[in-house]
């Protein structure tokens, strides 16, 4: 039980949320309506969700020693075809779309996955690349039209207003998403499975695991939660141009890299990517309100960023030489 608790208090999960509370004390004492005011509350849980999801996807990727960069790109596809299934398949339920942006996502990251696996081409370079090409299709497809609110049901966009004991629905949703990942990596043996790929691919590929296989499922769980994040952005602002979705990977990747997700994969938690969402938007709203100019918003994500990967390195350092130390005593 000791162990338990050492082991949690020197989690990094437990820095990062700690660092989120400091920023909401501090931004609060500024300004008491930041917190305090049933705007800011409800901002504050609400306005990282959908980022959430994306993080998540991200992180389950990066831990396999990849990276995705499309996901923006693929949350304002998806985004903006919920608005035309709306529009141009009106007598659908409205429910079915948020099958219908998970199925999508689902398959734009297949075709990720399958190049990055079967093509055997750097993740960063082909997501690179479909990036540029989901945008493309998206600005090729909207033109200089939008999807306004008035083309979505009232029920729909409730979704992103509405809430269900205080806490909104798309806090729900994407909490009840969160637990789903962090059970499946933490106890399913595919999950583990994601590790052990990330930390050594050849090592792994020797021992029997199914490498290509595992690589692809990333990208297509990465696309689906892209996707339903999409959906939800639809519902969360009710207008929907060609550009939604514009700097979210990067955004994605910071959340995780911030909230202990190794960028060289193999280790990191989707807890984590889930509170460094929340703790980069938290970030950004608070500078305003404590007086720091807009310009320096950017900057201190990059010094985050940059925090997060020399604490990795030094860690891995660390635990290389405690290995080593091991093996010679």
């Amino acid at each position: 039980m000791i162990a338990r608790v050492r082991g949690a208090l020197t989690a990094r999960e437990t820095g990062i949320m700690l660092a989120l509370l400091i920023v909401v004390i501090v931004t609060t004492i500024q300004n008491p309506s930041f917190l305090f005011s049933p705007d800011g509350y409800r901002d504050l849980l609400l306005t990282p969700s959908i980022l959430l999801l994306v993080a998540v996807g991200q992180a389950i990727v990066i831990i396999t020693r990849s990276v995705d960069l499309s996901v923006g790109s693929i949350l304002g596809l998806s985004a903006y075809m919920t608005g035309r299934v709306f529009i141009d398949w009106a007598w659908l339920p409205w429910p079915t779309v948020f099958l219908v942006g998970i199925v999508f996502g689902g398959l734009l990251g297949l075709i990720n996955g399958a190049l990055v696996a079967f093509a055997r081409v750097p993740a960063l370079v082909i997501t690179l690349g479909t990036l540029y090409a989901y945008r493309g299709i998206n600005v090729l497809w909207a033109g200089s039209d939008r999807i306004n609110s008035s083309d979505m049901p009232r029920d729909f966009l409730a979704l992103g207003t509405s809430s269900l004991a205080g806490v909104p629905w798309l806090t729900i949703i994407a909490l009840a998403v969160l637990i789903v990942a962090g059970w499946f990596l933490r106890t399913q043996r595919a999950g583990r499975e994601f590790y052990a790929i990330g930390s050594d691919p050849a090592a792994a590929n020797l021992y029997g695991l199914k490498v290509t296989r595992r690589v692809v499922s990333a990208f297509v769980v990465s696309g689906a939660l892209s996707g339903l994040a999409g959906v939800l952005y639809a519902a969360r602002y009710g207008t929907v141009s060609s550009n939604a979705g514009s700097g979210w990977e990067l955004d994605a990747v910071a959340a995780a890299v911030i909230g202990g997700v190794a960028i060289f994969g193999g280790s990191g938690t989707v807890w984590g990517a889930a509170i460094g969402a929340y703790l980069l938007l938290t970030i950004n709203r608070a500078l305003p309100v404590i007086g720091v100019d807009d310009v320096w918003q950017r900057a201190v994500v990059g010094a985050l960023i940059i925090s997060a990967i020399v604490l990795d390195r030094l860690l891995s350092l660390r635990q290389a030489r405690r290995l080593t130390a091991g093996r010679n005593a």
